[in-house]
């Protein structure tokens, strides 16, 4: 399986709290709910087709709790991510969570230390897609590994000014190519992208010169 990673993020890079004050208040972040604002009819569109397209579900454990409690609520059978979600197979990191699979459907959770190893193993396994949700340690955990095949965002024109942010300072160099992008529908100017990992990871070095009194590139 490919592993995908699928964010909601600020101009500024924050991925915190998106959907609501008390969304992710740890660290003392009091700005939750900066999404919501910004959201129009049609705008959230992408999330249905990402959902659409995942054989199975990794979560942190603060995501999965957070998931859990919002959408077990939701019971309507069109809802493409509540289906995904309340049905499909699900795993949470976690060394503390006794009852995730007795509490939300098909749930197994990983626990140790070795968690880079058994997200390793379960992209070795048939399949399309292992999709990552919000989760931000998780996400760079998987990313300073090199697991991240893909990222797919929704850029929102907002500067939130604090929280956590999907790339923070030290994460390991990497290299992506967009391989899709659309101005989101609704008017409010947000960006969806999907974004490849290159076939090196790396992002290499050059800089630009003047030769012959043409500028180039070294």
């Amino acid at each position: 399986m490919e592993l995908s990673v699928h964010t909601f993020v600020s101009l500024d890079g924050v991925m915190q709290g998106p959907g609501g004050v008390q969304e992710d208040p740890s660290g003392g972040f009091d700005r939750g709910g900066w999404l919501v604002p910004h959201t129009t009819e049609g705008q959230l569109e992408p999330v249905g087709e990402w959902f659409g397209r995942a054989d199975a579900i990794l979560l942190g454990r603060t995501t999965f709790e957070m998931m859990r409690t919002y959408w077990s609520q939701v019971t309507d059978p069109d809802n493409v991510v509540a289906t995904a979600l309340n049905t499909g197979q699900k795993y949470v990191v976690s060394n503390t969570l006794t009852d995730a699979g007795a509490a939300w459907g098909k749930t197994t959770v990983l626990r140790g230390e070795d968690v880079v190893e058994q997200v390793r193993r379960l992209r070795e396994q048939p399949g399309g897609e292992l999709q990552v949700h919000g989760s931000w340690q998780l996400v760079r955990t998987l990313h300073d590994a090199g697991l991240v095949d893909v990222h797919r965002l929704i850029q929102f024109p907002v500067v939130v000014g604090a929280g956590k942010r999907l790339f923070d300072g030290g994460a390991v160099p990497s290299a992506y190519r967009i391989t899709e992008s659309h101005v989101a529908a609704g008017g409010s100017g947000a960006v969806a992208l999907t974004l490849r990992r290159t076939a090196s990871g790396t992002t290499g070095a050059g800089e630009f010169v003047v030769r012959d009194g043409r500028e180039s590139t070294a």
